[in-house]
């Protein structure tokens, strides 16, 4: 009869073998292992893993408690059990749920979507992951658009309704019931529309032209209401303030400001840009006017007098693309054309550039986003791409390559009743348009909709590729 060793005698022998072998590779390589997990479709326990002599030694010690306490089967399974688990897991919770998850190595997030302090992190719901397509949820055909960088051709009105000058004619579009029709159409002697800008009301509409004349239109009623000249060279510019006056910039390198209502309508004149002015924005409060010009210069004007604030020469090529930040007010961002590919944001109380990154092409067009604190820029030369970028870290989350040409316009859906807003959620749908004759439209910003299923008719009808104008 073998002789039972005992358990101290057991565990100096365990405690000598593993000593020998201190980082013994594992030989069960995930080939082996796969190859005898699938060689059958049965469950064979595995042995191998288990230790033999522990498991002699713990038995033992279990039959000798049970005898010692016959009347409590249970206490001894259970010690058992405890004894078990301590000698073969000795240190650690396989798959354990903890009831608290560590803290992240990042700092406290404000739950306020947008605060004063431009530079606040995200908010925890903001900082999820969410699919941006790679491909537009809509193409228009755009024939006759024009390529030219230093132009403004294409702006989405407060009443869903998208305008778009394409060669001599001004077309509107309704995003509400996708209807398509021509508001003005110019002479060929008079050359092409050089600029569109929504007065705030949605209804009406300033468009510049080759000729240097600024046209108002009523769109409800398909009437021109008057003609405003003042400028010597083409107007490629325009921007409507909340006080219903027109700014417009011209090939003169001036900047006038419209008083539409009254007859003497040019109220203010700025000066501060030897070439074309190229881009024209006003902040969200309507004190500060921001202007760009093919000079390379950037002017902050306030609007109670007619000196800059202030005049910025960082970028090195043309600054066309010009956005306000819908969260911060003084907080504006630039974009230098070939020479330059530059996003720049500024400070423009104190006139401090905050931040200044190389995209590597051409910047056309500039827009924040209205509910994250995101970016998008368009893009010429090199890579004819939108991108996303996160603010204020200005890290890219991602290129949207389907033009295959310059993005030179960019317009944002507006936040509008959604009586207006059938076809797609307020502030998040993007309309780009490029020197490829096709104006595209994607859903960059996310989607106040929950998720919807894929391949259904909806979406396929709105995939579909449809003309604007006549070739």
């Amino acid at each position: 009869m073998m002789a039972v060793e005992s358990p101290k005698k057991a565990f100096r022998r365990i405690e000598e073998r593993q000593r020998r072998v201190p980082m013994q590779e594992n030989t069960n390589t995930a080939s082996q292992l796969l190859v005898r997990h699938n060689s059958s479709d049965r469950f064979i326990a595995d042995r191998s893993s288990l230790d033999l002599d522990v498991a002699r030694v713990t038995l033992n010690e279990e039959e000798k408690e049970s005898s010692s306490c016959p009347d409590s089967p249970c206490l001894s399974k259970e010690a058992y059990r405890k004894h078990l688990s301590a000698i073969m897991f000795p240190k650690s919770r396989i798959l354990a749920f903890r009831s608290k998850p560590p803290p992240a190595p990042e700092t406290v997030y404000n739950t306020t979507p947008y605060s004063s302090d431009p530079f606040r992190p995200l908010p925890m719901s903001s900082r999820s992951h969410r699919y941006i397509p790679q491909c537009p949820e809509r193409t228009l055909d755009a024939p006759e658009i024009l390529d030219d960088y230093y132009l403004n051709l294409m702006e989405w009105g407060a009443k869903n309704v998208l305008a778009i000058a394409l060669g001599q004619r001004v077309y509107l579009w309704d995003a509400s019931i996708s209807l398509i029709s021509e508001l003005m159409s110019m002479e060929e002697e008079e050359g092409p529309v050089t600029s569109v800008s929504w007065a705030c009301d949605g209804r009406h509409i300033a468009v510049g032209l080759n000729n240097c004349d600024v046209q108002l239109w009523d769109t409800e009623s398909n009437r021109q209401l008057r003609t405003m000249k003042g400028h010597t060279g083409r107007v490629g510019s325009l921007a409507w303030n909340v006080d219903s006056t027109l700014t417009s910039g011209g090939l003169d390198g001036k900047i006038l400001k419209h008083d539409v209502r009254i007859r003497e309508h040019i109220v203010e004149t700025y000066r501060g840009h030897e070439q074309e002015v190229c881009g024209l924005k006003w902040s969200g409060s309507g004190q500060q006017l921001a202007s760009g010009g093919n000079d390379n210069l950037l002017h902050i004007w306030d609007n109670r007098r007619t000196e800059y604030l202030h005049r910025f020469e960082d970028h090195h090529a043309a600054v066309k693309a010009l956005a306000w930040c819908p969260f911060q007010t003084n907080l504006l961002a630039s974009g230098g054309g070939t020479a330059d590919r530059c996003i720049k944001t500024w400070n423009t109380h104190t006139g401090a550039c905050l931040n200044s990154i190389d995209t590597g092409s051409q910047v056309c067009a500039l827009l924040w986003s209205k509910h994250q604190r995101e970016l998008l820029s368009s893009h010429g030369y090199a890579h004819n791409q939108l991108t996303l970028w996160k603010y204020p870290s200005m890290r890219k989350i991602a290129d949207l390559s389907a033009h295959t040409s310059r993005v030179l316009y960019l317009s944002q859906h507006p936040n509008v009743n959604k009586v207006y807003a059938s076809q797609s959620p307020d502030g998040y749908t993007v309309a780009s348009a490029a020197g490829d004759e096709t104006l595209r439209f994607w859903q960059v910003f996310g989607s106040a909709d929950a998720p919807k299923t894929t391949n259904t008719s909806k979406d396929i009808a709105f995939k579909h590729h449809t003309h604007i104008g006549l070739r």
